[in-house]
């Protein structure tokens, strides 16, 4: 079996798509809300491109790629000849403050990901590697706050692809140019209809960062996206975003209100967590949690034990897209006019 550094011993590194992540560096913490508060880190990624911009990603999210690495090429995958040592991964830590184990890891995480980097180019060109480093469409809509320490980029990394296996640059994000287009400024792009184009980095909706491959060989700047067809998009990233929906109850009065919840569909809050969820939303503290069981009538939740139970029942209702399953109906703390009393 032929090893990492002998497969990394001629460098292709040159025919890497220019969106492939060289560096990546942690600018700072962000603290988030789901059921509780967590914390994200606030990465900044250089492209081979030459592109910039931030991700945000939790410690969980590295903890799920290092094990996808590790079972297609870690030492103790014998079925494949293409492994190679990865780097270490700082464990998990159950106790202590959220916010100073995030800080903590911040120089281990750093290491991590430039020697992630510098792994060879099959590595690099993995999936869930590229997806981890794309700029999702949840990450450029975030606001990032002062960033307190930009870090020294990492060099450019020098690697090789799989052998007599050359790098499809056709696997990268791309478009084709419909019409002509002339920039307005330096920073937009001018193409001929028919141009291919290498997608960088999403900026909004209406506009990306690309570089240009045909008659300007090498040009990068931003585009509108409504003048080209897509011919291969971003991997999509999950947005970690899901919504809660409420019934709200004061008095006569029943509104709704979807609250954004970073937690994933599947997971079960605790009782004292959604309470104090749902305290801050409506910024009452006599309220009262409820759900309604399949008689349609309203249970109030008291425990850890309540809330278990009413996720356990709507797992056979019918889901939406991003939107829990179970809905919960906030309710006044003395008020038990909203309850069937009817023997």
């Amino acid at each position: 079996m032929a090893s990492a550094q002998q497969l990394r011993a001629k460098s292709d590194f040159e025919q890497l798509p220019d969106d492939v992540a060289i560096s990546a560096n942690i600018a700072d913490t962000q603290e988030k809300r789901g059921f509780t508060s967590h914390f994200v880190f606030v990465i900044e990624v250089k492209t081979k491109g030459g592109s910039k911009y931030l991700i945000y990603r939790r410690y969980r999210q590295f903890y799920a790629l290092h094990s996808k690495l590790e079972e297609r090429f870690g030492p103790e995958n014998k079925m494949s000849p293409f492994t190679c040592t990865l780097p270490t991964l700082p464990a998990k830590v159950y106790v202590g403050v959220k916010q100073e184990i995030a800080e903590s890891r911040i120089p281990v995480l750093n290491a991590y990901m430039k020697d992630l980097l510098s792994l060879p180019v099959w590595v690099l060109m993995d999936e869930d590697v590229r997806i981890f480093f794309y700029q999702s469409p949840y990450d450029s809509e975030q606001v990032p706050q002062a960033l307190r320490r930009l870090r020294p980029h990492t060099r450019k990394v020098k690697s090789q692809s799989r052998q007599g296996a050359p790098l499809d640059r056709l696997a990268a994000p791309r478009a084709e140019a419909l019409f002509d287009f002339t920039g307005n400024s330096k920073l937009e792009l001018s193409f001929k209809v028919g141009d291919v184009i290498f997608l960088l980095s999403r900026i909004n909706k209406d506009w990306l960062e690309v570089r240009l491959e045909g008659t300007v060989r090498g040009t990068t700047g931003i585009f509108p996206l409504s003048f080209v067809k897509i011919l291969k998009d971003f991997p999509e990233e999950d947005d970690p975003t899901n919504w809660l929906r409420c019934y709200y109850y004061e008095d006569t009065i029943s509104t709704i209100k979807d609250i954004a919840v970073e937690e994933d569909l599947k997971s079960t809050p605790l009782f004292k967590d959604l309470l104090a969820l749902m305290r801050r939303e409506f910024q009452r503290e006599d309220i009262a949690l409820n759900y309604r069981d399949a008689e349609g009538d309203l249970v109030r939740l008291l425990s850890d034990e309540d809330v278990s139970l009413m996720v356990r029942q709507a797992q056979h209702l019918p889901t939406q897209k991003r939107l829990f399953p179970w809905k919960l109906h906030v309710t006044q703390r003395d008020d038990y006019r909203v309850y069937n009393t009817a023997p």
